[in-house]
C-alpha cells in the first residue's frame, strides 16, 4: 500500500512539480524524501480547520 501511495505522489509531482523543484528532482528523490515533501506541502491544511472561516486577525 505504501509503495502505491508513493508512486501516486511521484507521478502527481512529476506532472505538476512544486515551485522551485523540477520534474527531474522528483524522479531522483528517494521514497522518504518524497513523503517528507508531501507532508510539508500539506501540513498547514489542518490549521485551517481549527481557525474556522474567520481565520485570525492582526491588529
Amino acid at each position: 500500500m505504501k509503495k502505491e501511495l508513493i508512486e501516486k505522489f511521484r507521478q502527481q509531482y512529476i506532472q505538476s512539480p512544486p515551485e522551485g523543484i523540477i520534474s527531474k528532482d522528483i524522479q531522483d528523490m528517494d521514497d522518504d524524501d518524497l513523503m517528507d515533501m508531501d507532508y510539508f506541502l500539506h501540513e498547514d491544511y489542518d490549521l485551517d480547520d481549527e481557525l474556522g472561516e474567520e481565520g485570525f486577525y492582526i491588529f
